[in-house]
Parts: structure tokens; sequence; C-alpha cells
């Protein structure tokens, strides 16, 4: 599937519109209730706009009960914490309830969980549609249930429209009219929703969720690879590599050294990072008040660009240039790598050509490496070694943080040349897998967004397509 696919990937054409997909699938206590085709924008003629409160049977505040340890025999108790991002549940987190305490919060077919507080995206607006394939479920006060009529809706349609930007804007909008992020059942209740024929919903639900199935899978993908990769790395940096490129054996079995940092390859030496960088160029951090955005002024990298390994450069503050002179021994370099000291510890990436010149803040870290390649000192960052090292050195209450000495102190183990090369060829390999499976899911969540636009919002009309119905799909309306 590309970026650039289209419906044609799902369907054929068909040549007449099925006689079944009119308004009148609808039933009429929803089409009584439905709004002014404008109140949800442009939607076609056949296709009506009505309020969440207009379709529920009922809504009800969730239990207050304490979770216990999940056991199979107990129903599940759902919070809003284990809400994915799919509609769906997590399943690495699980709690249970005792029958007896668990009773007036059962969910049923047709039950649509709303996060009624935390942070927008984060919890706030989050749903879950119970899916009868989870078992027996009931679901904590922090989230709101929504028991949607049957008559005429496809429930993974409304939950796919909970996933929509169109969703998330309202939610957003909404959460800044509090004090405090909170939606309530009232509130809700409001959120207006376009509502297509009852066939053209099951299509729209079919589509979007065959993405979705394909996005997960992919997240899964990479999730093995990365794991694979972690196993990898605590096995080269914990026994070394052969000439050959095999991973050496056990203690037992090879040459290795007792240091007051663990065991080491022999050959391999312990050194301090601040070691490893020219004297002109030591580990340091960046501006400490890089002040109001400058449109001409000198790009800023912060903790929150540094997003998987790499830095987002689309909303980028800019400084004041005589703001930077004053930091000018933190300006960037290509290549430099940047590990952030405060708030997320841990997160790096390096430079690029188009950063040339540019600079940081103090919550961040720029590590000019010398002789020793950048890549092997971010690899062995990546470890457990210097994580412990660093759970060990890290301070703060609110905000958490290394300070700038002891990361220049976080004990480096450092193999020979040609070793490092050789580590550095076998861990690249399995960095470029990664890239090549988030490249594809970065291509299958835009496809899904452009998805989402026209077809939720009929500017793409899938009544005369040919569309397989999933059986997902099916069992929910």
């Amino acid at each position: 599937m590309s970026e650039d696919a289209t419906l044609d990937e799902f369907t054929t054409d068909k040549k007449e519109r099925h006689a079944e997909e009119t308004i009148d699938a609808v039933p009429e206590s929803i089409a009584e209730s439905s709004l002014d085709k404008t109140s949800a924008g442009q939607i076609p003629d056949d296709w009506i706009a009505t309020r969440l409160g207009d379709i529920a049977e009922e809504t009800e505040y969730g239990l207050t009960e304490t979770a216990e340890d999940y056991d199979p025999e107990k129903p599940r108790y759902i919070r809003t914490q284990d809400f994915d991002d799919f509609g769906g549940l997590k399943e690495d987190s699980k709690a249970s309830l005792p029958r007896e305490k668990s009773k007036d919060g059962i969910l049923q077919e047709g039950d649509l969980l709303f996060a009624r507080s935390g942070s927008v995206g984060a919890s706030l607006g989050k749903t879950y549609l119970y899916d009868t394939d989870d078992g027996d479920c009931c679901f904590g006060g922090y989230s709101i249930r929504h028991r949607l009529q049957g008559e005429g809706l496809n429930y993974k349609y409304i939950s796919q429209y909970t996933l929509s930007n169109q969703y998330w804007d309202w939610v957003r909008r909404r959460a800044k009219t509090t004090a405090q992020s909170n939606i309530n059942t009232g509130e809700y209740g409001t959120l207006l929703i376009p509502i297509p024929p009852l066939p053209e919903q099951r299509k729209i639900a079919t589509v979007l969720y065959t993405v979705d199935q394909a996005i997960q899978k992919t997240e899964e993908i990479i999730g093995q690879k990365e794991r694979v990769k972690r196993g990898l790395m605590q096995d080269i940096f914990r026994y070394g590599l052969t000439p050959s490129g095999e991973v050496r054996q056990s203690e037992d079995r090879e040459p290795y050294e007792d240091t007051k940092y663990g065991t080491v390859p022999e050959g391999w030496e312990i050194v301090s990072l601040d070691s490893l960088v020219p004297d002109d160029a030591p580990v340091t951090y960046g501006i400490v008040k890089p002040g109001d955005h400058h449109p001409n002024g000198v790009p800023v990298v912060k903790v929150e660009n540094i997003k998987n390994g790499k830095i987002d450069d689309d909303d980028l503050l800019h400084t004041d240039p005589e703001i930077h002179e004053k930091y000018k021994r933190a300006e960037l370099q290509p290549g430099d790598l940047l590990f952030t000291i405060r708030g997320t510890v841990g997160r790096m990436a390096f430079v690029p050509d188009d950063l040339e010149g540019a600079n940081l803040t103090q919550d961040t870290a720029r590590i000019r490496v010398g002789d020793a390649d950048p890549r092997f000192v971010r690899y062995y960052l990546e470890t457990a070694t210097p994580d412990n090292y660093f759970e060990r050195h890290t301070k703060g209450q609110a905000v958490q943080g290394v300070n700038l000495e002891d990361l220049r102190e976080v004990p480096v183990h450092l193999p020979t040349a040609g070793e490092r090369e050789r580590i550095i060829e076998i861990l690249d390999s399995h960095t470029e897998q990664i890239q090549t499976e988030r490249k594809y899911l970065n291509q299958l969540q835009r496809f899904k967004k452009g998805l989402m636009q026209d077809l939720l919002s009929g500017e793409v009309r899938t009544h005369d397509k040919d569309i397989e119905i999933l059986d997902d799909v099916l069992q929910h309306g």
C-alpha cells in the first residue's frame, strides 16, 4: 500500500448504486434529531448530522473501585490508560475486578467509552469500542459509557469517527473551555457526527479499519525489530565481537577482565565520555533563555524537537542572533550528537547538515566525538550500562535531570578501532531495517489521515464501490 493509494486498492466500481443505500436506512429516531446539514459542514444530501447524545440510549460514568491484579476468571477492569490509539485496548497492563464489584459496569455490544479527563491525546478524548472478543469487561470512573442504539448504526463507523481530525479538533476546543482538561457526559453528548446510510457506514469502517490493521502490524514489526536490536546491543557491548564479526561466547569461554564497571572483553578500555571529545569542543549545554521567536534568527533545538532518534525541524524556535552569540560555545555542527539531560533524559539525535550553525537549549547537551566514531558512542549510550549510570545520577523532583559533569564522566566501554567498525556495521544494518519500517508506518499514517478526511466528510463516496465488508465490522452493526 502506498501513500498515494486510493479506494481502488479496496474496491472495484459498481455499475449501479444499491437501492438500500438511502437515507431510509437510517432509523426515524435518528433522522428526527438530525441537524441542518450545514452544522457538520458540507455533507452529501443522503447523509444526516446528529449529536452523540441523540444516538445513545444511555450514558453512565464508570466504577470507582480499586483495580486488582489481572485474573482471566474475573471481568477485565478497563481504565483509560488501557485505551490504545485505534479504539481498542492495550494488552500490557491488564487489571480485573471481582464479579460482585463489577456487575454495575459490565460492558455490552454497542458500548463506546470516552476518556473524560487528563491531557488531550494522552488520555482525554481517547475512546474504546467494546468488542465481545475482549471477554467480560467493566469500566472505571475516568471514562464515560455511551450505549449506542442498535438500529441504523455501525458502531465501528462511530468509533472510527472518534479517531478523526474533526473529532480531535472538537476535543481540543472543549478542553480549552475549562480550567482543568475535562469533558463531562453532557458535553460529549453535544458531539456532532455525520451519519451516512448504514451500508456506507460499513464500507467506510471497513476501509479505515483495514488501514488500522496495517498500521498496527507495522508497529508490531518495529517493536519486534527494536527488541532484537536491543538484545544484540547488550550482547555486543558485554561480550564483544570475534574477528569474523560474531558475538563472543560468555565469560567462561573467552578472555574477559573485571572492572569496577563490570566485566568487559579483554583488550577493551573504559574511558570517560569527556575524553572522547576535542579539548576545544567539550560536552556542553546551550541557551538558558532563548527568548521569543525571531523569524530570521538562529534555530534552537529543544528536547521536544528530538523525536524517534531524529531532530524534527518543522517547528523549531529561532532565537535572536545576539543571544546565540552569547552561547556560541554550543553552536552545532553536522554530525554532533545531541543528548537530552533534563525532562526526558537520554533522547539522542545527530545534527543534520541543514542545522549547521544552530544552537540548543540548556536541557540538551552537545557531544562532539573525535576519533571514536559518534555512531559507536550513540549505540553504547543506548544500552543498559550507561542507563544504570544515568539512573544513579539523575536528580530533581518536578523536573529530573543529569548534571553536565556526570554526563562528561559516564564510562564508555571502548574496543579497538577495527572492532568498533564491525559493531557499527552490524548495528547500522538493524537500524536501517527499523528506519525502513518507520518510513512505511509514516506513509500509512498519512494515508489513513487523508482517507478519514475524504470518507468521513463524504467528499469521496463508497456507495458505488464493491467493498467486501469485514466480519469485524459487520458484528458491530
